[in-house]
C-alpha cells in the first residue's frame, strides 16, 4: 500500500520523511490491534492493510506534502540562485567601474529628471485638494463671452439668487481679497485680507489648528468684527504667539478679535494673511455694492450635494441664470454674453499649470528613453567583450535563460543605483521646483517627495533595467568553439553593431524633437524681450499705497494726502517725477472696465456697446512712465473735481471707435449719460497685462476727479532705489504715521517677472534637451570607438594596401554621419507633430518655423562631427604591422 501511496503523489523520495513515518505508524498501530484481537501476524497486516480507513485522503495527503516538498526545494534554489546572481553582478560591476560609472551617471539624470518632474505633476494635479472631500468642490464663474472676458465675477445680488435657487450645491459662499492695514502690534502693517461668508471654511472643510472659525450669523451687519489668521501670517509676522486667540487689532477703524488660526495647508483661491466675515470689510458692506447688481467683485464656491452630479449643477444654474437674464435685461447686456459656469475647484487651479507640467513630463520622459538607449548601447558592447566568460559559463551547463537572468539583474542593479542617486537629484531641486510652479497655480506648496514620488521612482528604476537589459538580450547562438578560443574574435559582432546602430538613431531622432522644441521656445522668449511694451521700465520704482479706509474717508482727504506727498518729493534731488495711479503695467491687478457711450451716437442694432478698461492717473503718470502723448493734451492741476470732467484715450480705442476722424472734444458717459467727459488726447498703446497680450482699450481719468484709496505710487528717479524707497517711506509716515508703504519693486524687475514663466519653460526645456545631446553624442563616439576596435584588423590591412590616413579618417567620420543623417529624418518628421503640441507657448514663431529647424540640424551635425572625429583619428593612427 504504501507503494501505491507514493505512487499517487510522486516519487517516494518526494514525500517527506516526517509523512512517509507517519503512515508507517499507523500502519503497525493498526496491525497490533488486529493481532491483539487474535488473528494471526500475517492475517493481521493483510487487514490491517485493506481496513486502514480512507486511502484516498492519505494519497492526498501525499500529493500535497510533495508538492510541499518541491516547491519548498524550488524557491530555496531559486533564492540561491538570486543571491548567486547578485553576488556576481556586484563583482562584475566593481572589475568595470568605468562602464558603471558611465551607466549610473547617465541613468541618474534621466531617472532625476523624472522624479523631479512627477513630483510636480503629483503634488499640482494629481494629489487630491487638502479638504474634507475636495473633489465635491466647484468653482463658479460667470464668463462675459462676447467681450472676451472669462468671469466677470459676481455681485451680492447675484450670489444671493444663485444661493437661494439652487439645489444641486450644497451651500454657496462668496470670496473676495483686499488690502487693509493692521494696527496693534509694533509697525502698521499692510495685510492681504480674504472677505468670506460665514460658512466659508465649513463649505471648505477646514478644521483651526487654534481657536475656531467663523460661526454663523458673524458675517451679518452689525456683529462684532472677529478674525481668522493664515498658519503663516501667524507664525512669520506675529512670532507663532500660542495666545493670540482673544487679542484684538484694530483696522478698518474697528476693533477686531482674533478667533482662530488656520492649519498650514494651501489657501484657495488665493494667499491670505488674514480672513474677516463680509460685515467686517467697508467695501462689501456698503449699501452701494449689496445693492449694486453689476458690482461684480466676488468669486463663489460651492459643494455638490449628495447624489449631485456636475452635470445636473450645471444644468440648474443655467435655469437661475436664464431668469435673471430675463428679469434683470439692463445688467445683462446680449451683446457681452453672459453665462454660467461650474467646474471641479481641483481644475480650476491647476488649468493653468496642465499644459506646462504635461510638457515637461513628456520632455522628461524622451531624456529617460535616450539614457536608456545609451546604457544599453554600453551593455551591448560590454557584452561582446564578454562573449567568452558568456561561452565558458555556457559550456560548463548554464542555459540560455539563467545566462539571460544574470544579464537582467546587473541591469536592475544599475538602474536602482541610479534611481537612488537620480532621487537624490529631484530632492535637491526641490525648492527650484516649487518656485516654478508657483507661476502656474497656488498648489505649488504640495510639491514634496512623499511615498508615491517613491514608489514612481522605484517603478521606473525597476523598468528602467529591465528595457535596457533585454533590449541587448543575447547573441543567437553562442559558438563555443570559437568564443573559447585565446584571442578570438567576437562572434555576434555583427548583430550586436546593427542594434547599436538602430539604438544611436533613435537617441538622434528623439534628440532633434527636443532641440527643435527648445529653440522654438528660446526663439519665442527673444521676441517676446524685444516687444516693446509702450513705457520705459528703467529707473521708475513702484510701491503699494493703499490709504487706511477709516481715515481717509472721503476723495477729498484721499487728494490732500497725495497732493501733499507729490509736494514733499518734489524738490527733492535724484527724484525726476512721481505719479499717483489706480494701477501700472505688469502690476499683476485684474482690469476693472466699463461700458460706455459716446456722445451722438445711436446704439448698435445688436446691443452691443463700447466697453474700456478704466486707468485713474495723476498728471505725472505719462512722463513717469514715458507714454507718448500722440495728440491733443496731458492732464494739468487744473483738472481737478470743481473743473469739467476730461478724459485721455489710447490709440487703440481711438482707432476702433473713431478710426480716421479726430476723437479730440468727443464726449463720452460711463453712467448712461447722466455724465459726460471730454476726450483731450490720445495716449500711446501700452501693454498692460503682459508682454504677450496686446494692447487692451483703455481710458484714463484724471487722479483728482476719480481718486482712489486702494492705489499705487511711482517715482521715476537718478538715484539708488533703496534709498529712494526709504525716504518715500519717510515721507509718507511723516505725513501719516500710522500709514505702511508696501510692495517696493522697480519696473525692470516687474517685467522681468512677466518673462519668469516661459523663461523657466525655456531654460528647463533647454536643459533637458542639451543632456538629451550629450548622452546621444556620447552614445554614437561609443559605436564609433567600439566599431574602430573592432575593426582594427581591417584597418590595418587597409592601410598597409595604401590606404591614408585622410581616407579612414573621412570613412569613419561617414559611418557616424550616416547615423546621425537617418536619426534627422525621423527626428524631423516627428518635431514636424510633436511641436504643434508647442504652440500655446510660442509667440510670433510658428511651430514649424524653418530657421529653427534648420539650425537644429546644423547644431546636431556639428556635434556629431565633433563626437565622430576622437574614434576616427584613433582608426588613423593604426600602425599597419
Amino acid at each position: 500500500m504504501m507503494r501505491r501511496l507514493f505512487r499517487f503523489a510522486g516519487s517516494a523520495r518526494d514525500v517527506p520523511r516526517d509523512v512517509r513515518s507517519e503512515i508507517g505508524f499507523h500502519l503497525d498501530m493498526r496491525t497490533e490491534e488486529f493481532i491483539a484481537a487474535g488473528m494471526a501476524p500475517q492475517a493481521a497486516r493483510l487487514a490491517a492493510r485493506q481496513s486502514f480507513g480512507d486511502v484516498e485522503s492519505i494519497e492526498a495527503e501525499c500529493r500535497r506534502a510533495a508538492t510541499r516538498g518541491l516547491r519548498t526545494r524550488t524557491r530555496r534554489m531559486t533564492m540561491n540562485e538570486l543571491r548567486q546572481d547578485l553576488q556576481y553582478g556586484l563583482r562584475t560591476l566593481r572589475r568595470s567601474p568605468g562602464f558603471a560609472f558611465a551607466a549610473i551617471l547617465t541613468l541618474a539624470l534621466g531617472i532625476g529628471a523624472n522624479t523631479a518632474v512627477f513630483s510636480m505633476v503629483r503634488g499640482v494635479l494629481l494629489r487630491p485638494l487638502p479638504y474634507r472631500d475636495g473633489g465635491q468642490l466647484v468653482f463658479l464663474k460667470q464668463p462675459a463671452t462676447q467681450v472676451g472676458v472669462p468671469d466677470a465675477g459676481f455681485s451680492v445680488k447675484e450670489f444671493e439668487d444663485f444661493r437661494a435657487a439652487n439645489h444641486s450645491l450644497q451651500g454657496l459662499a462668496e470670496y473676495h481679497s483686499m488690502p487693509f492695514i493692521l494696527l496693534g502690534r509694533g509697525e502698521p502693517r499692510r495685510v492681504q485680507s480674504g472677505v468670506v461668508s460665514a460658512n466659508f471654511f465649513d463649505l471648505m472643510g477646514v478644521r483651526p489648528l487654534l481657536g475656531r472659525t467663523f460661526r454663523p450669523g458673524e458675517d451679518a451687519l452689525g456683529v462684532a468684527p472677529v478674525l481668522v489668521l493664515s498658519y503663516a501670517f501667524w507664525r512669520n509676522e506675529l512670532g507663532g504667539d500660542p495666545a493670540i486667540v482673544g487679542r484684538t487689532f484694530e483696522m478698518n477703524d474697528r476693533i477686531h478679535t482674533v478667533i482662530g488660526v488656520l492649519p498650514p495647508i494651501p489657501q484657495y483661491p488665493n494667499e491670505n494673511d488674514l480672513y474677516m466675515p463680509t460685515s467686517a470689510c467697508p467695501f462689501r458692506s456698503a449699501p452701494a455694492t449689496i445693492e449694486g447688481r453689476r458690482f461684480r467683485m466676488l468669486r463663489v464656491l460651492g459643494r455638490l450635494a449628495p447624489g449631485a452630479t456636475l452635470a445636473g449643477a450645471q444644468s440648474e444654474l443655467e435655469t437661475v441664470a436664464a431668469r435673471m437674464h430675463a428679469a434683470y435685461p439692463e445688467s445683462y447686456a446680449a451683446s457681452q454674453g453672459f453665462g454660467i459656469s461650474a467646474t471641479p475647484l481641483q481644475e480650476e487651479l491647476t488649468v493653468r499649470a496642465r499644459p506646462t507640467l504635461m510638457l515637461l513630463f513628456g520632455t522628461a520622459a524622451f531624456v529617460l528613453l535616450i539614457a536608456c538607449a545609451n546604457v544599453a548601447n554600453l551593455t551591448l558592447a560590454r557584452l561582446v567583450r564578454r562573449e567568452r566568460e558568456l561561452a565558458l559559463r555556457s559550456a560548463l551547463g548554464a542555459d540560455r535563460r539563467r545566462l539571460l537572468r544574470q544579464l537582467l539583474v546587473e541591469g536592475t542593479l544599475l538602474s536602482l543605483a541610479g534611481g537612488v542617486f537620480g532621487l537624490a537629484l529631484a530632492a535637491s531641486a526641490l525648492h527650484l521646483l516649487t518656485a516654478f510652479a508657483e507661476q502656474f497655480t497656488p498648489r505649488a506648496g504640495e510639491i514634496r517627495i512623499d511615498g508615491t514620488v517613491l514608489g514612481f521612482t522605484l517603478v521606473v528604476s525597476l523598468a528602467t533595467g529591465i528595457a535596457f537589459g533585454v533590449l541587448p538580450a543575447l547573441p543567437a547562438r553562442l559558438n563555443l568553439a570559437g568564443s573559447l578560443k585565446d584571442g578570438a574574435a567576437a562572434t555576434s559582432g555583427g548583430r550586436s553593431s546593427r542594434i547599436r546602430a538602430a539604438l544611436v538613431v533613435g537617441q538622434v531622432a528623439v534628440s532633434v524633437v527636443l532641440l527643435v522644441a527648445a529653440g522654438l521656445l528660446a526663439r519665442s522668449l527673444r521676441e517676446l524681450q524685444r516687444v516693446d511694451p509702450g513705457f520705459d521700465t528703467d529707473h521708475v520704482l513702484t510701491m503699494a499705497l493703499d490709504l487706511n479706509w477709516s481715515r481717509y474717508t472721503t476723495n477729498a482727504l484721499v487728494l490732500d494726502f497725495h497732493r501733499r506727498l507729490e509736494e514733499r518729493l518734489a524738490n527733492q534731488a535724484g527724484i525726476v517725477s512721481t505719479a499717483s495711479v489706480l494701477t501700472f503695467p505688469l502690476s499683476g491687478r485684474r482690469p476693472f472696465g466699463f461700458d460706455f457711450q459716446i456722445a451722438g451716437r445711436p446704439a448698435d442694432p445688436d446691443g452691443s456697446v463700447p466697453r474700456a478698461d478704466f486707468r485713474s492717473v495723476s498728471p505725472g503718470y505719462l512722463a513717469t512712465l514715458g507714454i507718448p502723448l500722440v495728440t491733443g493734451r496731458n492732464f494739468t492741476a487744473n483738472d481737478d473735481a470743481e473743473a469739467p470732467e476730461v478724459v485721455l484715450v489710447n490709440q487703440s480705442l481711438a482707432g476702433k471707435y473713431w478710426g480716421k476722424e479726430n476723437p479730440l472734444g468727443q464726449r463720452v458717459s460711463a453712467d448712461s449719460g447722466k455724465s459726460w467727459s471730454t476726450i483731450v488726447g490720445v495716449v500711446g498703446d501700452v501693454r498692460q497685462y503682459g508682454l504677450e497680450a496686446g494692447p487692451a482699450d483703455e481710458m484714463y481719468a484724471p487722479f483728482a476727479q476719480s481718486p482712489v484709496r486702494e492705489g499705487q505710487f511711482l517715482v521715476r528717479t537718478t538715484a539708488d532705489f533703496i534709498a529712494v524707497g526709504k525716504r518715500v517711506a519717510d515721507a509718507v509716515h511723516a505725513l501719516d504715521p500710522a500709514q505702511p508703504v508696501s510692495g517696493l519693486a522697480t519696473l525692470d524687475q516687474l517685467r522681468s517677472e512677466s518673462l519668469a514663466s516661459p523663461r523657466l519653460i525655456a531654460l528647463l526645456l533647454g536643459l533637458f534637451s542639451l543632456l538629451a545631446l550629450l548622452i546621444t553624442c556620447a552614445g554614437l563616439a561609443g559605436v564609433i570607438a567600439f566599431s574602430v576596435g573592432q575593426r582594427s584588423q581591417e584597418i590595418g590591412v587597409r592601410m598597409a594596401l595604401g590606404a591614408a590616413r585622410g581616407e579612414v579618417l573621412g570613412m569613419i567620420v561617414l559611418e557616424g554621419l550616416r547615423l546621425v543623417a537617418a536619426g534627422l529624418v525621423l527626428g524631423v518628421a516627428g518635431a514636424l507633430l510633436l511641436t504643434r503640441l508647442l504652440t500655446a507657448h510660442l509667440f510670433r514663431i510658428q511651430a514649424t518655423d524653418p530657421v529653427t529647424f534648420v539650425a537644429t540640424a546644423a547644431v546636431l551635425l556639428g556635434v556629431a562631427v565633433a563626437a565622430c572625429l576622437v574614434p576616427a583619428r584613433r582608426a588613423a593612427s593604426v600602425d599597419p604591422v
